[in-house]
């Protein structure tokens, strides 16, 4: 989309300091769900991004990328997917004009090509000074809508060797841009997993590190499991569970969608290997729990069937069975044999991508907004540091927080929380509204006497 008309830039804004009540940076799904309900609730608030309107999902994603939720649920309330099946799922492409069409729908405020520099709290007063590449702005309240994808993590473990191409899966497009030979994939994520088999479809030798993983059905008994986590209440979820603060989620929208079975990708021709602990000297030395690793994915992935089952048998429901959901396919040889190291020279290993997830950079943000270790303190979103909010992060209020419609959610409460404070500040208790009333008074008969009127 190419007509999406920004917030104007006030003349003069790099001399003139800008004010504003509320301040949003980022113009991603989340930025763009606290600018929904702000405006509906009268808040003054602008919207800053460095880049364009979900610019994540237009460059920092692979090719073929697709929705990991089907988009009559991986969406905003107010719009529904122009051209795409309910059933479907969303290239990134069509995600983003979604964004931008849906920001324009709302006639959100918002000024691209604007990095956000600095956030310091003012000295004696309340609010906050934001530095950004194109002047300073006042806001009584700033919202960190930039998201948990920010800084790609690669572990201290990646080998110091020029001979190797590695890259994060955020740097990953597709199966041309990496050179020939085999290609070893570290992490079993949604990313890592679709990464994998895309490759190995394009016919590259693929080696895939699983770690502990959760791996729910793409779809039970006629229904996505974004449904069935829907009506079982399971988005609702407000806590990780303990032992369970590092554990990825391995779901696909790819193909259409399809249930991430990674035997199935074994007997594809990817080779599974387990964690991998260390690489040295050319080798990849990995640990003994390739088999742990998957019958706790299995574990994950029944539990789901079970509750599903029950639902259905509880409320009468008419929905076909699927007996085949519970047969697991033959376990194939690396499984049942895992390899615990890998000569990268002699299996021709060219490539490691890291799928190793992200970590959060709010080094703008005033330092109580954060931990010891840089990570936002807050609660529903709410900071530590009285006027700073956090949207777009997973977990922020619940489950539900990771998926496109949990952030339309959490945008809400922000937002509520927002015009609220606004409402105990906009307060004058009777003593002040008296003296208010008696000056304005008081003006009234100096004019009047002025003008010579007994």
């Amino acid at each position: 989309m190419t007509d999406f008309h920004p917030a104007p830039v006030p003349k003069g804004a790099d001399k003139t300091l800008e004010q504003i009540d509320t301040l949003i940076v980022g113009a991603g799904q989340a930025g763009i769900a606290v600018s929904e309900h702000l405006g509906k609730l009268g808040v003054p608030h602008l919207v800053l991004e460095r880049s364009r309107i979900a610019e994540a999902w237009r460059t920092d994603r692979w090719d073929s990328l697709v929705t990991n939720g089907p988009v009559w649920h991986d969406r905003f309330p107010g719009m529904e997917f122009d051209g795409v099946d309910p059933d479907a799922f969303a290239s990134k492409e069509e995600v983003a004009a979604y964004f931008e069409a849906y920001a324009r729908y709302i006639s959100a405020p918002i000024r691209t090509g604007v990095e956000v520099k600095r956030v310091r709290r003012q000295t004696g007063r309340s609010g906050f000074i934001i530095e950004t590449s194109q002047g300073t702005i006042e806001a009584n309240r700033v919202v960190a809508a930039t998201g948990p994808f920010q800084r790609p993590v690669i572990p201290a473990i990646a080998p110091k060797d020029a001979s190797l191409t590695q890259i994060h899966s955020a740097q990953y497009r597709n199966p041309a841009q990496l050179p020939e030979g085999a290609v070893l994939i570290i992490g079993s994520g949604s990313s890592g997993v679709q990464i994998a088999d895309e490759l190995q479809r394009a016919g590259r030798q693929v080696y895939l590190s699983v770690g502990p993983h959760d791996r729910p059905p793409r779809a039970y008994r006629g229904r996505d499991f974004v449904w069935w986590l829907g009506v079982l209440g399971l988005w609702d979820t407000e806590a990780v569970q303990p032992g369970k603060e590092h554990v990825t989620i391995a779901v696909s929208g790819a193909h259409g969608g399809h249930t991430v079975d990674f035997r199935r990708l074994a007997r594809q021709g990817i080779t599974l290997v387990g964690m991998t602990k260390a690489i040295e000297d050319g080798l990849a030395i990995f640990e003994a729990d390739l088999a742990d690793n998957l019958a706790r994915g299995d574990e994950n992935y029944l539990s789901l069937l079970d509750a599903a089952d029950a639902y259905i048998a509880r409320n009468g429901l008419s929905l076909p069975e699927e007996p085949e959901a519970r047969t697991p396919m033959p376990e194939a040889d690396c499984v049942t044999h895992p390899i615990l190291s890998l000569d990268l020279a002699a299996t021709k290993v060219a490539t490691i991508i890291w799928a190793t997830g992200y970590s959060v950079d709010f080094n703008w943000l005033p330092v109580n907004a954060l931990d010891d270790n840089g990570k936002p303190r807050h609660q529903r979103g709410v900071s530590s540091e009285p006027g700073i909010y956090f949207v777009g992060l997973p977990w922020l209020s619940r489950r539900g927080s990771t998926f496109i419609w949990g952030v339309w959610h959490d945008a809400r409460h922000i937002a509520d929380h927002i015009a609220t404070q606004r409402k105990y500040l906009d307060y004058r208790d009777a003593a002040q509204r008296q003296r208010e009333t008696a000056t304005a008074l008081g003006s009234q008969d100096s004019s009047i006497s002025r003008l010579g009127v007994r």
